[in-house]
């Protein structure tokens, strides 16, 4: 088992316990988070020509409910700073729970934008962003490994509702459809139930170990060489500045592997959903009878159900966990590549094909999204974190999907929104080996300065305490 990371957390995490009790809930809040707008468009074809709208129109409800899942960070952060995860996962589901109800008596399609999309994307950020914070509190070893875990909710739920939301359609119609899902999406409260709090004081303080060669950990042992050269005047700034780092972290600008993260993701985004909400549409567009359409997802799901775990614990290896950020690389990269490719399936067999890969691509950025995070500012910071970069990335979910969709509706053939995809994939992936491996590389020198000034400071703590004792021997000597 490959050392922890370093953080700042004043305890050592039980790593297992009820934190897998913890896991599992977060198994179930993270799975609605991001399967439910994935799995409303099974309904979107029908919708359509309900209220008789074009492929962009009707792209814009997951779209304006992902957006709104990741507009929601920020307040969902400080929320949970403030009450914890428990309570903000219970209202969330509450509020996901009413959007849909409220939808199911929908006229207008601005009626779903604001009811799915809006309320019910509010809902799920009060859904995703604690479940993500509360195993940062219970893990360190294993983290990868239950965040992998943890995220593996997300296939399991969509390979779920994917054939399930084709059942009600045939048997109640969308409206009826979206009645009974608010009533599902009430086990959001279950799994925040679950959710209790780490006890702090049960738990031992960390021991001085030697830092970890992690973004957080290097660049925080760089910026700080050791807690004892802090002057009053910096301990003077920290206090001034505890109660605004309590809700958010804007400190975090001037984090070197966070802006890496930032943009890369931001770029990323753009190609990220719209390949998954477009892909029961395509299928029905290539003549596909809707049964096997959805079933499409199911296959999605099943593959990334199963690589989704995998890849925590591969991310957990002694191998690959100190340089993780690769890992990532290579997975957005991969991504790139199969939308890139995907136009080159032919007929059902290929799309299945290439859901099987889309499947294990796609697993694979999901389990270690947020993991590589944790991993550069540590998980003292991860909740700010988090939160600034969700309402960042909500601009690029928002645009992303209607954008592609706009593709289809210019040409009349989804091969240029994949091909889209595909580059807005790539690009980042790209940019994120090549900064990283930068990054590393200066990490690195940081760690060798600051273990290099430690030593002066010992070897000049050692000559001041040796002075005087020479001083007294030649005092008594005279």
């Amino acid at each position: 088992m490959p050392p922890a990371a370093t953080t700042n957390l004043g305890y050592t995490p039980p790593d297992g316990g009820w934190g897998w009790a913890v896991v599992f809930g977060a198994f179930i809040s993270i799975g609605f988070s991001y399967a439910f707008p994935k799995s409303l468009t099974i309904y979107f074809k029908e919708i359509q020509e309900y209220f008789d709208i074009s492929y962009s129109q009707i792209a814009w409800v997951s779209s304006v409910m992902l957006a709104s899942m990741y507009a929601g960070g920020p307040v969902s952060s400080i929320l949970v700073n403030r009450y914890g995860s428990r309570p903000v996962v219970m209202v969330g589901g509450v509020m996901v729970s009413a959007a849909m109800v409220i939808a199911s008596f929908g006229k207008t399609i601005i009626h779903l934008y604001l009811c799915v999309g809006v309320i019910g994307g509010f809902g799920l950020a009060f859904n995703l962003q604690p479940a993500l914070t509360i195993i940062g509190t219970y893990f360190q070893v294993k983290r990868p490994m239950a965040n992998g875990l943890a995220m593996t909710g997300s296939p399991v739920v969509l390979c779920t509702l994917a054939p399930l939301n084709q059942f009600l359609f045939d048997s109640f119609g969308w409206r009826g459809s979206f009645l009974i899902l608010g009533s599902i999406v009430l086990n959001c409260c279950v799994a925040g139930s679950l959710m209790r709090p780490v006890n702090k004081n049960a738990l031992p303080k960390p021991e001085a170990e030697p830092s970890e060669c992690n973004g957080a950990a290097a660049e925080e042992a760089a910026s700080v060489p050791s807690a004892n050269l802090l002057t009053e005047k910096n301990q003077s700034e920290s206090k001034s500045q505890g109660c605004m780092e309590k809700l958010v972290d804007f400190s975090l600008f001037r984090h070197r592997g966070f802006l890496i993260y930032l943009v890369g993701n931001v770029v990323m985004f753009f190609g990220f959903f719209a390949p998954v909400v477009f892909l029961a549409p395509y299928a029905k567009h290539l003549g596909i009878d809707e049964y096997s359409a959805a079933f499409l997802l199911s296959i999605f799901a099943l593959v990334d159900m199963f690589i989704r775990p995998a890849t925590g614990l591969l991310g957990n290896t002694k191998w690959v966990r100190p340089r993780i950020q690769y890992f990532f690389s290579f997975a957005v990269s991969y991504n790139g590549v199969c939308h890139l490719l995907c136009p080159l399936a032919n007929g059902y067999v290929g799309l299945v094909i290439y859901a099987v890969f889309f499947g294990l691509a796609f697993g694979m950025v999901s389990a270690l999204l947020f993991e590589v995070l944790m991993d550069l500012v540590g998980a003292h910071r991860f909740s700010s974190a988090v939160g600034l970069v969700t309402i960042i990335e909500c601009g690029p979910v928002l645009l992303g999907p209607p954008l592609s969709g706009a593709l289809v509706d210019y040409f009349g053939d989804y091969k240029y929104m994949y091909y889209a995809c595909g580059v807005f994939m790539l690009v980042p992936g790209i940019f994120f080996f090549i900064m990283h491996y930068f990054n590393y590389k200066r990490l690195d020198e940081e760690q060798r300065q600051a273990e290099a000034v430690d030593m002066r400071t010992c070897e000049e703590a050692m000559e001041l305490k040796t002075s005087p004792d020479d001083k007294t021997v030649h005092e008594t000597d005279g």
